[in-house]
Formats: C-alpha cells, sequence, structure tokens
C-alpha cells in the first residue's frame, strides 16, 4: 500500500520555507509515494500549487485535517499540533527537541513516532540528508549580506585615480557550516577574512575556503559527530581574553558558533563589544540559542555605544526563511533523500536497526527513544 505523504503549510510567524518542492515530489512519487500538499504551503519560496500538481502532488485545503502517514515539516511542531496527528503517524522534520520538549511528550503519549532530521547522525552516508548542513550553508551566505547592509562601506580594497579605500577586515568565529559559508562569501567580496573554531580540524578548513586562521593556543575542544563542545568556564574566560585584540582591530564579526543540545557559548562580552570601532558591525547566529555576543536579541538590529560613536549589533533570526528559495530546494532534497531508502514499493518500512533512523528518532511506539531526551522529561515531570 502507498504510504501517503502531507507536505504541511508552515504557521510559525515568517517563515517561508517549506519542507518539500517540485523536484522532492518527482523524488517520491517515482518511489512509489503518494504526495499531498496544502495548498499555498510553497507560495513564500514561489512555488505554486500548478507547479506541485504538474509534479504530482495532489493540492489539498490547508486548514483542514488529512489523513497520512507521514507528515513533513520544517519548524518543530506544537504540542497541539502533535496531539491532533493520528496515532501511528511518523512525523520528518526538525524537532529541536532541548528547546520542544512538551512536543516530544507530546509524540509519546499520542503514540506518534517523530523523527528528527537535526539528530541525523554525521556520518558520509547522511551528508546528502543533513539539514542542519544544508540550512547553516544559505545562513553563512546570508549572515555575511546582512553585515554588508549595515556596514555601509565596500568590502574590497580598491585603488583609483581619487585614492585608495582599504579592504574590510572580517573576522568569524565558528567555522562549522555557516563560518566557512560566511568566510567564502566575504572572501569573494573582497574582504580580508580572518577566523577561529575550537575543533582541531577547523584550521585547515579554513585555509581552504581563503581565510586566516587565528590560533589562540587553546586546548581544542570537538565532541563527536564533528561538532564542538563546551569550554569550561575558565578556557571560555581566556578565550575571550585572547579574542579582544582581533575583535577591536575589526570591522565586521560574524559569530557562528554552536553547541548542540546547550545554549550558545559566550564569545562577545559587553566589555568586548564597547571596545570595538565606531561603525563596525556585529552579526549573531547564535542568538536566538542564548547568544554568541552579549546582548544580542533574535530579530533585532541595536546601536551599541562604543567610544567615539556606535557599533550595530544584529541578532539573526530565521534567517534562512530569507533566502527560501534556495533554502528549500536544499530542504526538500534532504527530506526526499532520507525517506526514499526507507520505501519499499511505495511502502514506509522503519529500520530501528539503521544508525540514521534509530539516531534520528525521538519516539516510538509511546517511548522516548533517545535517552538525554527521556531524562530531560523525567526531570521535568518531578
Amino acid at each position: 500500500m502507498s504510504t501517503t505523504i502531507m507536505v504541511r503549510a508552515e504557521h510559525a510567524a515568517g517563515e517561508r520555507r517549506v519542507s518539500a518542492t517540485p523536484d522532492s515530489v518527482k523524488k517520491l512519487t517515482a518511489a512509489g509515494a503518494t504526495v499531498l500538499v496544502a495548498s499555498g504551503a510553497g507560495a513564500g519560496a514561489l512555488l505554486t500549487d500548478a507547479m506541485y500538481e504538474a509534479a504530482g502532488a495532489r493540492i489539498v485545503a490547508p486548514d483542514e485535517p488529512h489523513a497520512a502517514d507521514v507528515y513533513f515539516h520544517v519548524r518543530p511542531l506544537e504540542p497541539a499540533e502533535v496531539a491532533a496527528l493520528p496515532r501511528g503517524a511518523v512525523t520528518i522534520g526538525t524537532a529541536d527537541p532541548f528547546t520542544h520538549p512538551e512536543s516530544v511528550a507530546a509524540a509519546r503519549d499520542r503514540g506518534v513516532t517523530m523523527l528528527a532530521l537535526d539528530l541525523l547522525p554525521r556520518i558520509s552516508r547522511a551528508q546528502s540528508m543533513d539539514v542542519l548542513s544544508s540550512q547553516s550553508f544559505v545562513a553563512g551566505y546570508r549572515l555575511v549580506t546582512m553585515a554588508a547592509d549595515a556596514f555601509g562601506r565596500m568590502f574590497p580594497m580598491s585603488m583609483t585615480a581619487a585614492g585608495t579605500l582599504a579592504p574590510t577586515r572580517v573576522l568569524v568565529l565558528g567555522a562549522g557550516v555557516a563560518g566557512l559559508q560566511a568566510i567564502a562569501t566575504a572572501k569573494r567580496l573582497g574582504a580580508v577574512v580572518s577566523a577561529n573554531d575550537v575543533r582541531a580540524a577547523s584550521a585547515d578548513e579554513v585555509r581552504s575556503v581563503g581565510g586566516t586562521f587565528i590560533d589562540l593556543d587553546l586546548e581544542t575542544a570537538d565532541a563527536s559527530g564533528g561538532y564542538a563542545k563546551a569550554l569550561g568556564e575558565d578556557r571560555a574566560r581566556r578565550q575571550q581574553e585572547l579574542l579582544t585584540p582581533h575583535l577591536v582591530t575589526s570591522d565586521i564579526v560574524i559569530t557562528t558558533a554552536a553547541v548542540p543540545g546547550r545554549a550558545a557559548p559566550r564569545l562577545v562580552t559587553a566589555q568586548m563589544l564597547a571596545g570595538m570601532r565606531p561603525g563596525s558591525v556585529l552579526v549573531d547566529l547564535a542568538a536566538e540559542s542564548g547568544g554568541n555576543v552579549e546582548g544580542s536579541v533574535p530579530g533585532e538590529r541595536r546601536a551599541v555605544e562604543v567610544a567615539g560613536g556606535t557599533a550595530t549589533l544584529i541578532g539573526a533570526r530565521n534567517i534562512h526563511s530569507d533566502l527560501p528559495v534556495d533554502a528549500s530546494k536544499l530542504l526538500g532534497m534532504n527530506y526526499a533523500n532520507f525517506l526514499v531508502p526507507l520505501l519499499t514499493d511505495g511502502t514506509l518500512a522503519l529500520d530501528f536497526s539503521d544508525e540514521l533512523v534509530a539516531g534520528c528518532a525521538l519516539t516510538h511506539d509511546g517511548a522516548v527513544t533517545q535517552a538525554r531526551i527521556a531524562e530531560l522529561l523525567e526531570g521535568a515531570a518531578r
């Protein structure tokens, strides 16, 4: 029996991405699945209902319940949305379970299998499904264009008959996918770019995209899966001290550091920020998870007093939706690449011995399957 997939219209304010595109629908239907798309679901990404129909999807009313086996979503589902799903349904999308544990509890209680693509193990087989990497790629580019818009100066060194313009100096803190894309984008615009990260492999990665790596002579802090782990309090303070001279000589600072399941590490304090040049710009990708920069507020652009003037501090908020066409194109294929190998003659068969399925499954058969999340829910219930 063909598995039915429901592509929902996202309800979060400002969310313009969609979890399937006509191209990914073609891949899903070719694998034998039936795809339902909520009318208008792709409008924010310039995808019309007619385009989905031409790809083989069926358009359905967005605000009515529709029986499906699998539900695609971009943003984490709200508990009420989970509770309204059919028992035994499967959800596929980003869940951010440490921030939304109540939705995981709702899935457990409803008997819903919740598959969180933001928990996929970072192995080679998962690269084409990695929503964190694809969306970080988009975010890294957008961070630089936001900074350039706020900075009000050209990036490259330019020699003209009227004089020479000095190049913009950009500092990127955190050299994961978003950071590396920010480095590469700033370099393409002509900036002089330097970067720092606490992971061992980051120096070569920074150099590979044209940046200069800043070695702070601190021990590396690698966690499993290519992520960074949180620094101890003393090392974090030492990191701030060593970064300060690089910060105050930069025109633009872009921060992208994150630790899964924890608040974002504080890289720039208010005291450090106060020493920056007038007219400088900071963009904090981690503003929604606590902020790499003290005082950053998600979705806000603030003037911060520095000696001789002000600097601009921008807290990013869902910036992937600033580029919804490209973000959705990548996201849609991430979802399809994950689900298609799980379909046999169009029927979904979840194999929990597969490390990808087991690694991203949050709930199944009325139980929470991730130990850390289960402990979090147990602690909240006490």
